[in-house]
């Protein structure tokens, strides 16, 4: 009784996300502002109109080609067998002509939604924050978007010109045969029509149920092919191209085995459609023939019986198709809404301002923060840093230090205190202002499949060659590119993959010097390469800061010695602070994380 319980209440909340999705689908059909598309609709509609009007008067057509060619009634046109069929090729033709006119002016409505909702799930998911998309599967998401935009272009087209002209020419046939014959015709077609869509509604149901774990199984599969090409060095460094073929066959496996599933109960309910439909054509051709035998009605009327019989069995064949797919269409797109209405975790206040940076001055002013209510990462920290002032972050994996370059680019937002750039508090100011305000060094530069030229211009909009070489050559990676064969138009593979990890960081280096930002975050810039390239790097580095308040994370003590400010971090609160000189006198925690690494180059060498 529960399990009934929960299936019913699983159906209704599925009709209820349904119908939340169909009004999130109208405004796109019916746009505010934007008349062309309305014409479009209700030219498209009359097109329908006119189409199924002129389908259901055909077989009437047909019926006195065949009077007049078995000599029986009278014809309503005096054009003679052969001009009444050819009246009703022509008839014919033109309701397939109206529904391709109604097609062509429908699509362009169908794309422009298709174009505009793709837009509005990209940008959305741009705007949403760090946490979620390290949470979130990037294969699995990408599927989510691919299927729920297509099921847009679906739903639009075929609820409008499947469903609703299927009720409008059920209608006119039953109505023309209950006025041109009697009650029984009418009640066969009724009972016909109305077992038709019960076992329909009822198979599909529990078969969107069977694709709906389709799906997962197809989601999960994909998330794990993307996951281990992703991962391809990973996977090569450990030998575990067998375990990765073995780990997605189980998932193809279980995919295949929801497949078949489907497959079969599609099946079942084809043979169930085709046994009620020729069941009811069946009953209403004796009756028709019944009446042809006692000379109530002529052979013209026994063929136009057919005709209408089969001309609205073809469209509730499709029926069943079309409804499948409008509930999957349904669940497609709920999942994408779903992922549209999933709130930005940083967004702007309503009275934001662009943020105005006179020197570039940062200050964190008893901050609190952690990524989980329960592990607090940063403890009540404040510090400054001046102007122009080059300040290092140092502590042991785990202090917070990373966490403090996420706040002050504003990936997250403060659970305690406040940051601050020249005295504005990040919260109150745009993002696209704070963004451009800061670059960003990461630990590892991830870099576009394109070219080198087009990765360092991405560092500003509309850069010209000119600016892109010569913040290559700030970088000191200017000589490197123009050795290669292709120079800047050399690709640099998935990830940068074609390149070295020095070679990625100076391309990430002179993409944030073409930037041009007031402020500049190192966060570990240098901890991935070897002692010799992170050398020629920090020579890039330091040019890159002149001039620049510079905040560098670090965990290479001698990359930071230079630095006017070192902050020590140790469990989410600042334990020591001052130059290197000054912290190694001390001889606390900086001087023992110095020994250490001290201790260490020396064993190295």
């Amino acid at each position: 009784m529960r399990r009934l319980q929960m299936t019913d209440e699983n159906l209704s909340n599925e009709r209820i996300s349904g119908l939340r999705t169909i009004r999130r689908v109208i405004p796109y059909l019916w746009p505010k502002g934007e008349a062309w598309v309305k014409r479009r609709v209700v030219l498209a509609m009359l097109a329908l109109l006119a189409s199924k009007l002129i389908a259901v008067s055909t077989p009437m057509l047909y019926k006195q080609a065949v009077d007049a060619l078995a000599h029986e009634g009278v014809p309503v046109l005096a054009l003679g067998a052969v001009g009444l069929t050819v009246a009703y090729g022509l008839a014919r033709l033109m309701s397939n002509g109206f529904q391709q006119l109604r097609d062509a002016i429908f699509a362009a409505v169908g794309q422009r939604a298709l174009r505009s909702l793709a837009l509005e799930t990209f940008v959305h998911i741009h705007r949403l924050s760090m946490r979620y998309h390290i949470t979130r599967k990037t294969g699995g998401l990408s599927r989510i978007i691919e299927r729920g935009v297509k099921g847009v272009d679906f739903l639009l087209r075929f609820l409008l010109f499947s469903i609703g002209p299927l009720a409008l020419e059920l209608l006119l046939v039953a109505g023309i045969l209950f006025w041109l014959f009697d009650v029984w015709y009418l009640a066969v077609v009724v009972v016909t029509i109305a077992a038709y869509v019960w076992f329909t509604f009822a198979v599909t149901e529990w078969r969107v149920k069977l694709r709906k774990e389709m799906n997962d199984q197809d989601t999960d599969a994909n998330q794990k092919a993307i996951d281990s090409l992703l991962n391809f060095e990973t996977v090569k460094y450990f030998g575990a191209e067998t375990r990765e073929a073995t780990r997605y066959d189980s998932a193809m496996e279980r995919y295949a085995a929801a497949a078949l599933k489907t497959s079969y109960s599609l099946s079942f309910l084809n043979f169930g459609q085709a046994f009620l439909i020729t069941g009811g054509l069946v009953v209403v051709m004796v009756l028709a023939a019944m009446g042809v035998e006692q000379g109530k009605l002529t052979v013209g009327d026994f063929v136009m019986v057919n005709a209408y019989m089969i001309q609205i069995t073809m469209p509730l064949n499709f029926l069943g198709t079309v409804y499948r797919e409008i509930r999957q269409a349904l669940v497609d797109m709920g999942q994408m809404f779903d992922l549209l209405e999933q709130p930005a975790e940083v967004s702007d206040k309503p009275n934001a301002k662009p943020l105005a940076v006179a020197g570039g001055t940062v200050r964190l002013r008893d901050v609190y923060f952690g990524y989980d209510p329960e592990r607090p990462i940063l403890k009540g920290v404040s510090l400054e840093v001046p102007a122009g002032q080059t300040v290092a972050i140092v502590g042991s994996s785990g202090s917070g230090k990373s966490t403090i370059g996420r706040l002050l680019f504003r990936f997250y937002d403060v659970q305690g205190g406040a940051v601050q750039i020249d005295g504005q508090d990040l919260r109150d100011v745009t993002q696209t202002s704070l963004h451009d305000a800061i670059g960003v060094v990461p630990q590892d530069t991830v870099l576009f499949n394109d070219t080198i030229g087009y990765n360092i211009a991405y560092g500003r909009d509309g850069a010209t060659q000119a600016d892109v070489e010569k913040a290559a050559k700030d970088a000191q990676i200017h000589d490197f590119i123009v050795s290669l064969p292709q120079g800047y138009d050399t690709t640099v593979g998935e990830r940068g993959l074609k390149l070295s990890g020095g070679e990625k960081q100076r391309v990430g280096i002179a993409r944030t010097l073409l930037k041009n930002p007031p402020i500049l975050l190192l966060d570990e810039a240098t901890s991935a390469l070897d002692t010799e390239t992170e050398q020629d790097i920090q020579g890039a580095l330091a040019r890159a800061g002149q001039g620049r308040t510079v905040i560098t994370i670090a965990h290479r003590l001698s990359t930071i010695a230079d630095a006017d400010r070192i902050i020590v971090l140790e469990d989410g609160q600042i334990t020591e602070e001052g130059s290197h000189t000054d912290l190694l006198d001390r001889k606390g925690r900086y001087w023992s994380l110095w020994q250490r690494q001290a201790s260490e180059r020396n064993e190295a060498a």
